[in-house]
């Protein structure tokens, strides 16, 4: 069954004439008595008692319901399409890391809600994996993380750099490496740590640092929220490697120190991640767009 069976059939169930149902799809006649006959072929029974004026039969009775539901069904389906391509999608969702959902997106979000005020924003702090995953589970349209090739190595996936910043230490303004001039990652061999809950971009970072240094990272404490390092870090007995883009506003607490780490120094990429169906819609093109001229490290 097709939908130009069922068009014209409701056609000339509407116009109760052939020919006017003809004028009606801007189609010929005979094209309108073929699309019938076929159905009626293919349903197995007549749909219209066809002497004198055009009516339905019992059959066609039956179906006319059910033909008008699949049409709108198409039609509405077929409107939506039209929509999305025109940019009229009813909300877009992004998933960020921590840093990103907190410093870099407010004014994105606020500019974006200008230009598209009927799409609903909606943004989630996930880890980089987890919003990759979500990002090809098509739960979300953008995700903005830290790089990992592996997850996006994909033909379908649209990556583009914002940014690369440091990974920095921090510490309690007590600790016995404030002292220390220049610090190296073997100074933080067996230190008490928290570090981020396993799924977190940065958390594999760190461990594969250590790992290629062949020191051992003790991780005490796995948190994911960037204030509940600063009130962890703050009592005293634990330290913290955590990007600078969080870390820059902490410089001025007195009850915390902000340190480099040398040999090697260590950085993470962070990028804008969506697919190639998505960057063809203009809000999310447009998100895109923005999130590229606004997005620098702090």
């Amino acid at each position: 069954m097709r939908l130009e069976q069922l068009q014209a059939f409701l056609a000339v169930a509407e116009t109760g004439n052939f020919q006017q149902a003809a004028q009606k799809c801007g189609v010929s006649q005979s094209t309108i008595s073929r699309q019938v006959q076929s159905l009626e072929s293919m349903v197995g029974i007549l749909l219209f008692h066809r002497q004198g004026n055009v009516k339905l039969t019992l059959g066609g009775d039956r179906l006319l319901q059910h033909a008008k539901k699949i049409c709108q069904i198409w039609a509405n389906a077929e409107q939506e399409l039209i929509d999305l391509q025109l940019g009229k999608q009813t909300e877009l969702c992004v998933a960020g890391i921590p840093s990103a959902c907190a410093y870099q997106l407010p004014p994105i979000l606020q500019i974006f809600a200008k230009t598209y005020p009927n799409v609903q924003l909606r943004v989630t702090t996930l880890g980089s994996d987890r919003a990759i995953k979500v990002l090809k589970d098509g739960l979300i349209d953008i995700a903005i993380v830290m790089n990992n090739s592996f997850l996006t190595a994909s033909a379908e996936m649209v990556v583009e750099k914002l940014y690369e910043e440091k990974v920095q230490l921090l510490l309690p303004a007590n600790h016995p490496l404030v002292k220390k001039e220049n610090i190296s990652w073997r100074d933080l061999h067996n230190l008490p740590q928290v570090v981020f809950k396993d799924g977190y971009g940065l958390q594999r970072l760190v461990q594969d640092q250590f790992n290629r240094q062949g020191l051992n990272l003790n991780a005490v404490l796995e948190l994911n929220s960037l204030d509940a390092f600063r009130g962890v870090v703050k009592l005293g007995s634990l330290i913290a490697l955590l990007p600078e883009t969080f870390l820059v506003e902490l410089k001025d607490d007195v009850n915390l120190v902000v340190k480099d780490i040398y040999e090697p120094c260590l950085t993470r990429e962070i990028v804008l991640v969506t697919t190639r169906d998505r960057i063809q819609i203009p809000p999310i093109q447009h998100f895109c767009k923005l999130a590229a001229q606004m997005i620098h490290p702090k």
